[in-house]
Parts: structure tokens; C-alpha cells; sequence
């Protein structure tokens, strides 16, 4: 590889180039300004200096606001342990299914992807308005594991697809029980993919804003919904950045334990 790298470095950076402007242009860019704008003031309705303050980040780090990043912490753990918990059972049936149903069963779990998020969350909003849930935590931590199930199933049924089943035979040929085969076999065989479906769960729902926002109301309120408030109605864009910022620094956190786990179990 290293040798091919060398000799057609030139096409390598013209097949490279498209998509490092791409990301360029609609992260690296943006992601700059509000770095810029997180360290600035809210002069008028519509005019932002640029000063170096702190005063942004020192607010963010209020009680109220430290509150609603908890709440946002929990409502997202919570959605990943319950995304987890169904869809390991479900990539496994995947996994196990013959091949001629294993595509259908694929395509009814990305069938969801077909149709607009607003609209699976206003039909929600139909479902659970008789239940009694309908503005509770309970309404949101349900939303986003329907949102968020495709994301976690996919990863767990990689794993458990290339999951070589002679191992599993030898545990109970050796008389192991079911469940002792699967917690000191098959769980830590396919446990990177369990990392990766947790982080591909909780990393969005930590910034989401749409399901709070409709179905849990206004004691429900995440991180999300309070970002989109300072851009949308407050017009206060450096404390909006400022939050925005803390919630990358926060996923990014989560990012790298995941990765050191995966290192260490290497």
C-alpha cells in the first residue's frame, strides 16, 4: 500500500481532493466561525465584535444550563441502554436468518430512512397522544430509540455476521449454558460493535432537539432546543456557539473513551 501511495501520490490526492474540499467547505469552515463567534459579543441586534471574552463559556457553565446538559446526559443514556438492549436481539436474528429473508429483513429495518423524520415524529405524537406519555421523558427517550434504532442494528449485525459460530458450538459442546455462551463468549466477541452502535446512538441524541421539542414539551428541554433558541429567537449567536462548542468538546470526550476501550481491549 505504501509503495502504491508513493507512485501514484498524484491520483491518490485528485481522488482525495473533492472530498476534503467538501468537508472543508461544510465543516472546517463553520465549525472556525463559531469558534470565532464563541469567543465574541452580542453588540446589537444583528452585530458581533469579536473581543476574546470568556463571558460566553462562563455563562454556559451557569446552574440553569448545566442542568438542561444532565438532563440531556440521561434522556441519552437512557436512549442508548434501550436502543442497545432491542437491537442486539434483532442484528442477531438478522445474523441467523436464512439468506433469502436476511436482504427483506435488512430492508425493514432502513425503511424508516424512506420517510421524513418530521412525519415519523408527528405520527407519534398520534400514537402516544391516548397513552398519557405525550409530553413526558418518557415520550423522548421512546422517540429517539425509534430514530435511532436503524443506527444501532446495522453496526451489531456487521459484528455479528462475521461472528464465527464454531466458537459458539465449542462453548456448548463443552457444556456451557446459553446464557453462559453468550456472556463470555458472544458478548465479547462483538463487543466493538456494541461500542460502535453506542456511539452512533448517543453522540446525536445528545445534540437533538426535534423530539424534545415536540414531545416532551417544555420541561423536557435538552441542549439541543436551548442552542437552537439563542440562534433562532434570542439572536444571541456567541452564546449560542459557546454551547454548541461545549457539546463537541463533550462528544468528542465520549468519542476518544470509546476508542481508548477499544485500544486497551486490543
Amino acid at each position: 500500500m505504501n509503495e502504491n501511495w508513493r507512485k501514484h501520490r498524484g491520483a491518490f490526492a485528485s481522488l482525495l481532493g473533492p472530498g476534503l474540499a467538501m468537508l472543508a467547505f461544510a465543516i472546517v469552515v463553520p465549525m472556525a466561525l463559531m469558534l470565532a463567534l464563541s469567543f465574541s459579543e452580542q453588540r446589537g441586534l444583528t452585530q458581533v465584535a469579536f473581543t476574546g471574552t470568556l463571558a460566553s463559556y462562563a455563562r454556559a457553565l451557569e446552574p440553569l444550563y448545566l442542568g438542561v446538559v444532565a438532563q440531556s446526559v440521561w434522556i441519552s443514556l437512557a436512549t442508548t441502554i434501550a436502543t442497545l438492549a432491542i437491537a442486539y436481539p434483532v442484528a442477531l436474528a438478522i445474523a441467523l436468518a436464512p439468506p433469502k429473508r436476511r436482504d427483506l429483513l435488512l430492508l425493514l429495518v432502513v425503511l424508516p430512512f424512506w420517510t421524513n423524520l418530521l412525519v415519523r415524529t408527528y405520527a407519534l405524537i398520534i400514537v402516544l397522544s391516548p397513552t398519557g406519555l405525550l409530553y413526558t421523558p418518557v415520550a423522548v427517550v421512546l422517540s429517539l430509540v425509534y430514530v435511532s434504532l436503524p443506527f444501532a442494528v446495522l453496526p451489531l449485525y456487521a459484528q455479528l455476521e462475521r461472528l464465527d459460530r464454531r466458537l459458539l458450538e465449542a462453548s456448548r459442546d463443552l457444556g456451557a449454558s446459553a446464557w453462559t455462551t453468550f456472556r463470555r463468549v458472544m458478548l465479547p466477541l462483538t463487543a466493538p460493535g456494541l461500542a460502535a452502535a453506542a456511539v452512533l446512538v448517543f453522540v446525536p441524541t445528545l445534540g437533538s432537539f426535534l423530539q424534545s421539542d415536540l414531545l416532551g414539551g417544555a420541561g423536557t428541554q435538552m441542549i439541543g432546543n436551548v442552542i437552537e433558541r439563542q440562534f433562532k429567537s434570542a439572536n444571541d449567536w456567541p452564546f449560542g456557539s459557546a454551547l454548541s462548542f461545549l457539546l463537541v468538546y463533550a462528544t468528542a470526550g465520549v468519542v476518544a473513551l470509546a476508542s481508548l476501550a477499544r485500544a486497551k481491549r486490543r
